[in-house]
């Protein structure tokens, strides 16, 4: 009794199962539960021959002190979070549990994409079944799966972010093409090596990118903005950068990427779009699928890609490797730097520095594949997948750690 009121003797409170209260000539359903706060100083009685449940003495004082007996707070029936949704919501649907394990299957990418690559390098064979038109399928397949995501005023939203956006982008298509190129300098890189690198480099950021930068307290919204960005620009900028700063290594046939980039890229970005924007419901069902989809076609085209040429890798693979862990360290590390010189926030520039060193990589096999006579080309994109996979999580970790001074909405 004492819990609930601030003063002794200002009202006798006792249980009762479930009475009908008169005010006002307004019936109020009093329940199982001692009131909470002290009354106002009103006459009340009973539509009923049982005894008052309350009786005023004196007028009562303001009290926050709160029953122990009440374990959660007072629901009203009407209340989506009510005491039978939560019953309810104890059984999950089939629906919740595909989402569920699609979600486990996303978080846990870098293990399939690392596992798909291993098993290329040690059992090649293992991948005789991939046939070159289901690396398209299975590319076009993940773009339409991130356009879901999106709705086209989703892209409208992006003039409300000029600054982040506008620097996010200007980074993606120059830190990681120029990086792609220096390094391949540096090592000295043989030319189908090199060609590989700066392709994976001119490439768009990668769809994981979005889950890793929830997981490190970035600004998701922009994440999915620039993604998007960079993967609908990727129709003019990949082809064009990849033909000046690889064209002098090898032949790059820019008018087949672009074509390829197109069909692969945009179309079903803008279809997935399309859907989510009109056909709700539809998307509703299928979105739960297209996580796993993605993760189980990245693994699977860039363990095939590695075992393509598994010997030549295993007689020349630290270089590769090296590259490309210098590649997306570049991207990562310079991301974040001049995003901050540039006066972009903590969040957004943790945004942008994952959206810069996290790129396509399962694209630029696509096209390496496609577009480049020697298979060796598309080795560094395949290596890049691990390791911008591995420092994405990595990084993540760390930075969610710490909330961000500054997060913009």
């Amino acid at each position: 009794m004492q819990s609930f009121l601030s003063t002794p003797n200002t009202a006798k409170i006792c249980y009762f199962n479930h009475t009908r209260l008169i005010h006002n000539n307004q019936y109020l359903t009093s329940t199982n539960y001692p009131l909470p706060f002290s009354p106002p100083p009103i006459s009340l009685h009973f539509s009923n021959s049982y005894s008052p449940i309350l009786v005023l003495n004196q007028k009562p004082k303001p009290t926050s002190q709160i029953s122990r007996s009440i374990s959660r707070p007072l629901l009203c029936a009407n209340s989506s979070n009510a005491i039978t949704a939560d019953d309810n919501n104890s059984k999950k649907s089939l629906g919740d549990w595909i989402q569920t394990v699609g979600e486990t299957i996303s978080v846990l990418f870098p293990l399939w994409v690392a596992l798909g690559c291993l098993i290329g390098l040690f059992k090649p064979n293992s991948f005789n079944w991939v046939k070159p038109q289901w690396t398209v399928t299975g590319i076009t397949l993940t773009m339409l799966g991130m356009g879901m995501t999106l709705t086209f005023d989703d892209l409208r939203s992006a003039l409300a972010m000029p600054k982040q956006l506008f620097c996010g982008f200007i980074l993606q298509y120059s830190v990681m093409p120029l990086s792609g190129y220096f390094i391949s300098k540096l090592l000295n890189l043989p030319s189908h090596y090199a060609a590989g690198l700066i392709l994976v480099g001119c490439c768009p950021g990668g769809t994981a990118s979005n889950i890793v930068t929830y997981i490190a307290r970035g600004n998701v919204a922009l994440s999915v903005l620039m993604t998007a960005a960079s993967t609908l620009s990727a129709v003019v900028m990949t082809p064009f950068l990849t033909e000046k700063l690889a064209g002098q290594f090898v032949a790059v046939d820019a008018a087949g990427l672009f074509m390829s980039t197109l069909q692969v890229v945009l179309l079903p970005v803008l279809a997935g779009a399309f859907l989510n924007q009109y056909f709700k419901s539809l998307v509703k069902i299928v979105s739960p699928l297209m996580p796993p989809i993605a993760v189980a076609t990245v693994a699977v085209l860039c363990g095939n890609a590695i075992a393509q040429s598994s010997s030549a890798i295993l007689m020349s693979g630290q270089q590769v490797v090296l590259a490309a862990a210098l590649l997306h360290a570049s991207g990562f590390f310079f991301g974040y730097v001049l995003s901050r010189m540039l006066g972009v926030d903590v969040s957004s520039s943790r945004t942008i520095s994952i959206e810069v060193g996290m790129q396509n990589s399962v694209l630029g096999v696509v096209l390496a594949t496609q577009h480049f006579g020697n298979p060796l080309t598309a080795v560094p994109c395949a290596v890049s997948s691990v390791c911008h996979s591995i420092f994405g999580s990595a990084l993540a970790g760390i930075w969610r750690r710490s909330v961000p001074d500054q997060v913009q909405q």
